[in-house]
């Protein structure tokens, strides 16, 4: 009996053994409290980071005196996706540091090396990034504090990642202490896209609709009259510029944005459902990416007065979200309600091109039943063609989308544009976007023009 015990005591053992070396080990080695990471760096030269058409983001250059410096070609451009290296590491630089710092020379090679005392060279890791959507996001952005995040619904690839106010790595080392200075209020070292938490102004109402829908079954028995504003005791919500809709059905009001409509839809709904529904849809709720990222949060209860139902069923009351959470959610409708893994890594090569590890599309789960992603497709796609977002109407591709207002404070022009949707071409696969310009007014005039200028960088060579 004693040896059976010990005999299964040693399997065990073995086995976890076998379980920490095959799969916990890269994590242990990653974890920034292994100084194991340091020797790797006295024996490897740092690969590169490249985007999918082979530019490259990040390189190490060595010096005639061994001195290794990392150099970003491009600068500000992919600051925040890209991430750093001095000072902790951020970003893909963080994400693959372990990729960055394994070098699969052959191993000849690498004793020779090592006989010598030279470094052997890390392999190189090739990302999802666009180098031209990329390009367009930022300078789209402009001027602008926010951010843009570009996906592929149909493989979770992230194509293209943006935020402003942005650092250069390249000088991030003298820079330091300006950028974390107290009293900096810039904080451009906070990726935006995944970090910052916003108000989601109308683009919550993509939210609100799905609960309706599932408690109603369909949109068939909805009809609202609008008067240019909704009023519940001495709470009142006005759509913009206070406008008369007229009699809307659910697609209408959808397309048309329609504050007083939702407002009173709000009221009529299930407040704990709807929490759970918002649950389900990753709010408060850790997002699948190995980015830095900040919580979204819905935070309504039932025992909430009318004027808080009412504000947060179109956007506003205490609601947050960060735009990489609508990038998600709005891949997931493209993608006919299920949300792909999201990823930036394609795969990792040695510095002689043989390919190490390949990241393969899978799927994360399903946010949405396939009819109401269906239905909200048609929403989607009638803001183009009839509402907030005309924009985008009579292009070479198919645009849908949401547009959004988010107001912060009670300043005249104190709102965060928004704009979340997707496009699809023939012969080309649909990408979605999620872009948000700080501080600058309604969705439709700062926002969409943004995510147009993306869709059809993606989309000129495709006439």
């Amino acid at each position: 009996m004693i040896t059976y015990s010990f005999l299964a005591l040693f399997v065990c053992l073995m086995g976890y053994f076998s379980y920490f070396q095959f799969v916990k080990s890269e994590d242990f080695i990653d974890n920034p409290y292994n100084t194991r990471q340091e020797n790797f760096e006295q024996e490897v030269v740092r690969g590169q980071i490249l985007a999918s058409s082979g530019e490259v983001l990040a390189e190490t250059i060595t010096d005639s005196e061994g001195n290794d410096t990392r150099r970003y070609p491009y600068g500000s451009i992919f600051a925040h996706v890209v991430g750093y290296s001095t000072h902790g590491k951020t970003g893909i630089e963080s994400q693959a540091n372990f990729d960055l710092l394994r070098s699969s020379t052959f191993f000849l090679e690498k004793a020779g090396n090592e006989i010598q005392g030279e470094k052997s060279m890390g392999d190189n890791v090739i990302t999802t990034l666009n180098y031209e959507l990329q390009l367009r996001a930022y300078d789209a952005l402009g001027s602008y504090d926010g951010a843009v995040v570009v996906l592929e619904p149909a493989t979770g690839k992230i194509l293209a990642m943006v935020s402003k106010p942005d650092f250069d790595p390249n000088t991030l080392a003298e820079d330091w202490d300006t950028l974390t200075a107290e009293g900096n209020t810039d904080a451009a070292l906070l990726n935006r896209a995944t970090q910052g938490l916003y108000p989601p102004g109308s683009t919550f109402k993509i939210v609100t609709t799905l609960e309706y829908l599932s408690e109603h079954g369909d949109d068939s028995g909805y009809s609202y009259t609008c008067n240019g504003s909704y009023t519940v005791g001495n709470h009142t919500i006005h759509c913009y510029n206070n406008k008369s809709h007229g009699t809307q059905t659910l697609k209408q009001a959808f397309a048309n944005s329609c504050n007083a409509a939702y407002s009173a839809m709000g009221l009529e709904l299930d407040i704990d459902k709807f929490g759970e529904l918002c649950d389900s849809l990753l709010f408060n709720t850790s997002l699948p990416t190995d980015f830095e990222s900040s919580k979204s949060s819905f935070v309504l209860q039932s025992t909430d007065g009318d004027a808080s139902i009412m504000s947060t069923a179109f956007g506003q009351g205490k609601t947050l979200v960060t735009p990489f959470h609508m990038a998600l959610l709005v891949s997931a409708i493209a993608n006919d309600g299920v949300l792909m893994q999201p990823y930036v890594i394609d795969h990792t090569e040695s510095y002689d091109g043989a390919v190490q590890e390949t990241t393969e599309p899978e799927e994360y789960g399903r946010l949405v039943s396939s009819e109401n992603a269906a239905i909200l497709q048609d929403y989607m796609s009638a803001v183009v063609e009839s509402g907030t977002g005309q924009k985008l109407k009579g292009q070479n591709y198919e645009a849908s989308g949401k547009t959004g207002s988010a107001e912060f404070s009670t300043g005249s022009n104190s709102a965060h544009s928004w704009f979340v949707g997707y496009a699809h071409q023939e012969g080309k696969e649909d990408i979605a976007v999620a872009v948000l310009v700080e501080d600058s007014g309604i969705g439709s005039e700062y926002a969409v023009p943004i995510a147009k200028e993306i869709f059809d960088s993606y989309y000129e060579n495709y006439q």
